[in-house]
C-alpha cells in the first residue's frame, strides 16, 4: 500500500493541519463526516477540538457506532488531544452527555494541563520517533492517568502520560500537526501500510 487513504473525521476541530500533515506524510488525506465516507479510508485521525462537541456531532450524524465499529475491527485510528479523550475507553470527568469511541485501555483527565491561557509547547521524546525529541503543542491538554497492561506508553511530560498506543490506535495529548514537523503522522501513516499488507497476506 504505498499511498494509504487516511481520512481526518471532519465534524468539528483542526481538520485542515491534520489533511495537510498526512499528505507531508504520503498519504492520500481526505475529510469524513459521514458513515458511506468511513467505509473508504484505511486509516482515521480524529483531531484536537472541544471534545464533548465532537461527541455529540458523531451522534447526531449517525458516526459514533460505525467509527466504534470500525475501530473494534481493527481500522488503525490516530487522536490528538480531544482525539485521545474519544479513543479513551473511560473520562475520569466527563461532561454530560459525553460519550467516546473508545479502543485504548486508558483513563484519561480533561483539560488536565489547565485551560486556553496556560497552553504550552514542550519538547517530547516519543518511542518509535527517531531524531530530536517533537515539539508539542499543548491546549487544554488532556493527560493519560493511568493504562491497562495492553497499552504501551510511547511519551511522558513532567510524569504525565502524553502518548499511547494500543494494537492499531494511537494518541496524544499534544497537536504535532500544529508544528510543520510530521513524523508522528509518518508513524500513523506506517501503521496504516502495515496493516494494510497484514490484511493482503
Amino acid at each position: 500500500m504505498p499511498s494509504p487513504v487516511i481520512g481526518v473525521l471532519a465534524l468539528q476541530g483542526d481538520v485542515r493541519e491534520h489533511l495537510v500533515a498526512l499528505a507531508a506524510a504520503d498519504a492520500v488525506a481526505r475529510p469524513v463526516r459521514r458513515p458511506g465516507e468511513l467505509d473508504g479510508v484505511d486509516g482515521l485521525v480524529i483531531p484536537g477540538g472541544e471534545s464533548t462537541t465532537i461527541s455529540k456531532l458523531a451522534v447526531l450524524f449517525g458516526m459514533m457506532d460505525p467509527l466504534r465499529a470500525r475501530v473494534r475491527d481493527g481500522l488503525p485510528v490516530y487522536g490528538t488531544c480531544a482525539g485521545l479523550i474519544l479513543l479513551a475507553d473511560k473520562i475520569l470527568d466527563p461532561r454530560s452527555g459525553q460519550e467516546t469511541i473508545g479502543g485504548i485501555d486508558m483513563i484519561v483527565r480533561r483539560n488536565a494541563f489547565g485551560r486556553q491561557n496556560e497552553s504550552f509547547e514542550a519538547a517530547v521524546d516519543i518511542a518509535g520517533v527517531e531524531g530530536d525529541p517533537v515539539e508539542g503543542v499543548f491546549i487544554r491538554a488532556p493527560w493519560v492517568e493511568s493504562v491497562g497492561a495492553g497499552t504501551e506508553v510511547l511519551a511522558e511530560h513532567e510524569g504525565h502520560i502524553v502518548a499511547v498506543r494500543q494494537g492499531n490506535a494511537l494518541a496524544t495529548s499534544f497537536h504535532p500537526e500544529l508544528t510543520g514537523d510530521h513524523r508522528v503522522h509518518r508513524l500513523f501513516t506506517d501503521m496504516v501500510r502495515a496493516r494494510g499488507a497484514a490484511d493482503s497476506l
